[in-house]
């Protein structure tokens, strides 16, 4: 039995002061279920749903579903952080997997709050501090990367270049213009080693996603191989959950890899077998450690996949040929279905000039507040 990529469906990622959350998730809904062959208004055709947000409020998913009429089915809302989406999009395919839906409709939505990304994880003092998901700290990951590898600052550069770049062909990404190196290293240094322009920033955006059970995939269709969700190991000083504190230990693997190796082994792969990957780039950095994490180069090698230009458009591992968030912005109920529906557009080949030639094994990952770490892989 496979579960099907039947539909799916986006709002652009970016600022919108004219429309609320509920309209974004309208729009990404909406296509979702038109690109399925279903119909966008009642009766429902779908058996159940599940809405990823952190910022969207008490039944966010229900007032999307409210405003089109598709109501009276299970809607259940999930926050994992970044990860939201990927955690609401595996248990809709587990559900499906289980026997218990045949049809279901996997949306996240998000309107951010400007400025550094806020969360009621972390105790005020630690906020106050920096002691949380702030520069501060994805700096302090910033340099352990540099300093246990041979990354430095220009190979941070040139991820933001590569990202920005190849975002210019998304429609839905936020920044569509390239920039040079010269000019990443040159916008004010926010903390040491990250300037600003190797930040993303957090938005606005919806994404929307319909899985559907197949007994035997159609041929040319996606089908969702895998979608796993980890949580950190304790012990690690800079872990994704605990900033700053806990023990000092060597050799506790993390959030990603934990999930990345629940995913290989569902969807009976290996990294070898990735055509295409969408990757967090909530930082410069955070894009290079991703790499080590999912396996895609052993530990210590990152800079040699940018020196190589391995990751780039026509390299042998394309790497956020959407632009990663680096160009879309992070919206964080959006982000990692915003990934797949990125995915399954390339492995349709259906990306127009970011197209990634003959991609068949596709992965996303996210990493959001928990740690929570998702990986999602996509076959056709």
């Amino acid at each position: 039995m496979s579960v099907e990529i039947a539909g799916v469906g986006i709002h652009p990622f970016g600022r919108f002061e004219d429309r609320t959350v509920t309209d974004l998730g309208i729009v990404a809904v909406r296509d979702a279920l038109v690109d399925a062959g279903l119909p966008a208004g009642p009766p429902a055709r779908f058996q159940a749903a599940f809405c990823g947000t952190a910022y969207a409020g008490v039944a966010a998913g229900h007032k999307v579903l409210g405003a089109l009429g598709l109501t009276g089915m299970p809607i259940i809302d999930v926050e994992a952080g970044c990860a939201s989406g990927g955690a609401a999009l595996m248990l809709a395919a587990g559900a499906i997997r289980a026997g218990q839906y045949d049809c279901v409709l996997v949306f996240g939505i998000e309107k951010m709050p400007k400025g550094i990304i806020r969360s009621s994880f972390f105790e005020s003092w630690r906020e106050e501090a920096g002691l949380a998901a702030t520069p501060a700290y994805f700096a302090l990951r910033a340099q352990r990367l540099m300093r246990e590898s041979n990354v430095t600052k220009q190979h941070l550069a040139d991820v933001v270049v590569k990202n920005r770049g190849q975002g210019i062909h998304n429609p839905n990404a936020m920044f569509r213009k390239e920039v040079a190196a010269d000019e990443v290293l040159g916008s004010r240094v926010v903390c040491e080693p990250l300037h600003l322009w190797m930040l993303c920033s957090p938005n606005e955006g919806a994404a929307a996603v319909v899985l559907r059970r197949a007994e035997a995939a159609a041929a040319g269709n996606v089908t969702l191989a895998a979608a796993a969700l980890r949580s950190h190991l304790p012990g690690s000083v800079l872990s994704e959950a605990t900033p700053l504190s806990g023990l000092t230990e060597e050799g506790i693997d993390p959030a990603t890899t934990l999930a990345a190796r629940a995913a290989y082994e569902e969807a009976g792969i290996g990294p070898s077998d990735v055509d295409v990957v969408e990757c967090q780039d909530t930082d410069a950095a955070r894009e290079l450690l991703s790499y080590e994490e999912l396996g895609l180069c052993p530990h210590g090698d990152a800079a040699k996949l940018v020196d190589e230009g391995a990751t780039r458009m026509g390299g042998r591992l394309p790497v956020n040929p959407s632009g990663g968030l680096l160009s879309k912005g992070e919206p964080l109920g959006a982000s990692a279905l915003g990934q797949v529906v990125e995915l399954a557009t390339q492995l349709r080949g259906a990306a127009g000039p970011r197209q990634v030639e003959a991609a068949r094994v596709a992965l996303g990952h996210t990493v959001g507040r928990g740690a929570n770490a998702s990986v999602v892989i996509l076959e056709r």
